[in-house]
């Protein structure tokens, strides 16, 4: 942290650049592409996107995980032992009460948003096998960081937001196959914080699993896998320069209903339980901006951060810099303006090929960020 300032950063995945996407969709659809030109154009794209974000003033900053064509579903390319398939036609992309009650909303909303119709199974013992991308990733972040003051960053998946997309078929025992997912995501992990960049791990999942196990199961049930999910991601980040980690979550973050997310205060104390430097938690859109009330009684971990998000990545409104403002200062006051870091709630991109915004909007809401810790700034130091 700089002294004197509240910094900004976001969540990572940005809206790919037109010159990426052939690309990419080739890569999805398994068709011929020129690697080369590929490559180069991901170079450039990646030190575009960098210098964007640095000219705006984002003090924390990435590739966009423009080499990545989803969120999670990267590993698929990256692990050995992971077989994909054609998913069945009545496949849908996520269960739970908000889907119930709302199934005409995402009849429509499933239609107007691309999904993979592919599904994915364990077959064999799980192995990291991505040496070469994760390390062109760095490459590419760290090459268009030279020159600037920014810090970097790199998004990962968490093993709990890979459970779920996974069918196991291999270790066909919970705990065994989770922290077999650690451990080839330590490789990750290690790489970058070995590269001097920050490690921010992605875990959208673990709150969202509680509408896939409660019900049939209960609460307990669902403190009980997500707890054993934080004891594999620590095992995963187990030496580990804890400066150089950080931890996001959201609510699968779609632009939906959301009426039945599980209050952050219900497993807050789990999220806490995570041995990292920083925790990014969704909290400006209307489903949970009320939720920056759990810091007045809960308390951050000695040396920890707080980046909150400040920006939705959900809504083509953007917001006020006085609103954002007002946002981050509420926060500081509790938890301490040297402990908070302003960010987005979520990913601009989920997938190489879909978007929340159009990038003009993007661009817009991140400016309005770094304009409105400004103003924090001001006010609070």
């Amino acid at each position: 942290m700089a002294d004197g300032k509240i910094m900004t950063t976001h969540v990572g995945s940005l809206v790919r650049p037109p010159a990426l996407t052939p690309y990419l969709s080739a890569i999805l659809e398994g068709r011929p592409y020129d690697e080369a030109g590929f490559q180069k154009t991901l170079e450039q794209s990646v030190a575009d996107v960098v210098r964007r974000q640095t000219d705006l003033g984002l003090d924390i900053v990435n590739d966009g995980e423009f080499g990545k064509t989803h969120w999670y579903r990267y590993v698929v390319d990256r692990f050995s032992g992971i077989a994909s398939r054609p998913a069945g036609v009545n496949q849908t992309y996520f269960v739970g009460k908000d889907r119930t009650r709302f199934a005409e909303f995402y009849a429509e909303y499933d239609q107007s948003v691309a999904r993979a119709r592919l599904e994915w199974a364990v077959t064999g013992p799980v192995a990291y096998a991505g040496a070469d991308k994760l390390q062109q990733d760095i490459r590419n972040l760290k090459a268009a960081l030279a020159g600037t003051n920014a810090q970097g960053f790199l998004p990962v998946v968490a093993p709990a937001s890979l459970v779920p997309e996974l069918k196991d078929e291999f270790y066909r025992d919970e705990e065994k196959f989770i922290y077999a997912l650690a451990d080839a995501l330590r490789v990750e992990y290690k790489a970058i914080t070995d590269a001097g960049l920050t490690v921010q791990i992605d875990d959208a999942w673990l709150p969202a699993m509680y509408e896939r196990i409660v019900p049939p199961g209960t609460p307990d049930d669902f403190r009980r896998w997500a707890n054993l999910c934080v004891d594999a991601l620590n095992h995963a980040l187990q030496g580990l320069p804890q400066e150089r980690t950080r931890y996001h979550i959201c609510w699968g973050s779609w632009n939906g209903p959301h009426t039945a997310d599980l209050p952050l205060k219900d497993f807050v104390d789990i999220v806490l339980r995570v041995n990292v430097g920083g925790y990014s938690v969704e909290g400006a859109n209307p489903r949970h901006e009320h939720e920056w009330r759990v810091w007045e009684t809960v308390k951050l971990p000695k040396g920890r951060k707080l980046i909150p998000g400040v920006v939705s990545h959900a809504t083509n409104i953007v917001e006020h810099p006085e609103l954002v403002c007002d946002r981050i200062v509420r926060l500081a006051e509790l938890v301490g303006r040297e402990n908070v870091i302003a960010s987005t709630d979520c990913g601009f991109a989920q997938g190489a090929l879909y978007r929340r915004v159009h990038p003009s909007i993007m661009w817009a809401k991140l400016e309005a960020l770094v304009e409105g810790a400004r103003l924090a700034t001001r006010a609070l130091f």
